[in-house]
């Protein structure tokens, strides 16, 4: 019953949780679409680019703090609260940003 009662009980972690999984939903969607098209430009220039390395530094120190503030707020740290769902979150997406990071940097 506390599952149906989580987007009145902790609105603001449940919003920010919903929009992360739709954000992982939506690209990995334009992913499995674009499995035939080249890099684009945009790609080139930002993501694999000699700035590559700074933009997903800058998006890893900002994925850092935002979810080391965001879980602190918690005061239930059990897997079973929201500060689990939004936890894994992080560990997921932390995994792709330094991925990312990676790639920006072996790329070049």
């Amino acid at each position: 019953m506390d599952l149906f009662t989580l987007p009145f009980a902790h609105p603001l972690e449940f919003s920010i949780a919903l929009a992360i999984g739709g954000g992982f939903t939506f690209i990995f969607q334009k992913a499995a679409m674009s499995a035939e098209q080249r890099e684009t430009a945009w790609v080139r220039r930002f993501v694999t680019g000699p700035n590559g390395k700074m933009l997903w530094g800058g998006a890893w120190l900002v994925w850092a703090v935002g979810f080391g503030f965001l879980l602190g707020t918690f005061t239930d740290k059990t897997a079973a609260s929201p500060y689990g769902s939004v936890g894994l979150v992080a560990l997921f997406s932390g995994f792709f940003l330094m991925m990312g990071f990676i790639w920006a940097t072996i790329g070049e």
